[in-house]
Order: C-alpha cells, then structure tokens, then sequence
C-alpha cells in the first residue's frame, strides 16, 4: 500500500493548535470510525487507534496527535504549520486564499509531506484569516 494524500479545511483561530484540536473534534464528531465515546485524546493513547492510523488512517486531520512549529524537524504524525517562505514559494503574497490553495495541492505533489506527516496554513478571503487549510499523507 501507498500513503494517500488528503486536504480539508477548519474554522480559523489565532491559536493554532487550539484550532486544529477543534477541526480534530469536528472530524470525530462526523465520524467516530468505530471507536465510539473517546476523545482525541484518548484514541491517540490507545494501541488499537495507533494501530488503524499507521495501518490505513483516516485522510483527515485524525491522522496526527498535536501540531508542532514551523520549524521543527520532519517527524510525527505531526500536523506543522508552513514556515512563509514555504507560503510564498507558491503564493507570492503571503495570504493565500482556499482557491489558490487547493490549486496549488493540485498542481503540484511536491507540497504534501512524506507519509504519516500533515502540513497547515492560514487560509485567507478579503486579505483576512478566514479558515486553516490542512493536509497530509496517510502513514500506511
């Protein structure tokens, strides 16, 4: 089997590992994959959890424990922001919309991480922060 690559969005919070707690609680919300009346915390200190991330996962941002910063090295399964040189090497300004975004995930493959990984930005409408764009790579 390959990783899978997957993105989606969530609400936007200055805070940004309060927002991806969040965009993970939602995620369970709509879809608990069998593992009925845990929190993401507790799946994440469960064997059988970490056993059906690494051996398929979800594709969302299940998929990692917590964010970690920009600049921290390429391990995991961590969700790590994008440093602004990595936002602007394929959105000049610096405030990429969920547009260009999505077309930059499509055009180019280069910008999912290697597997088991997720990256995150600030997505942005009307020059202001509007939602986070997260995306990854499956671990299995």
């Amino acid at each position: 089997m390959g990783g899978d690559c997957w993105w989606q969005t969530g609400p936007y919070d200055s805070d940004l590992p309060a927002a991806f707690r969040r965009a993970q609680e939602a995620e369970l919300a709509e879809d608990d994959r069998g593992f009925t009346g845990r929190t993401v915390g507790e799946l994440w200190k469960s064997s059988d959890w970490a056993e059906f991330i690494f051996t398929g996962g979800t594709a969302t941002v299940l998929d990692q424990i917590h964010t970690v910063a920009a600049t921290e090295p390429e391990e995991g399964p961590y969700m790590r922001p994008l440093t602004e040189d990595e936002v602007r090497a394929w959105c000049p300004r610096g405030r990429p919309t969920a547009a260009e975004w999505e077309a930059a995930l499509r055009a180019d493959l280069d910008l999912f991480p290697r597997r088991g990984l997720g990256r995150c930005t600030v997505l942005y409408e009307n020059d202001a922060p509007s939602e986070i764009g997260y995306w990854g790579v499956t671990a299995d």
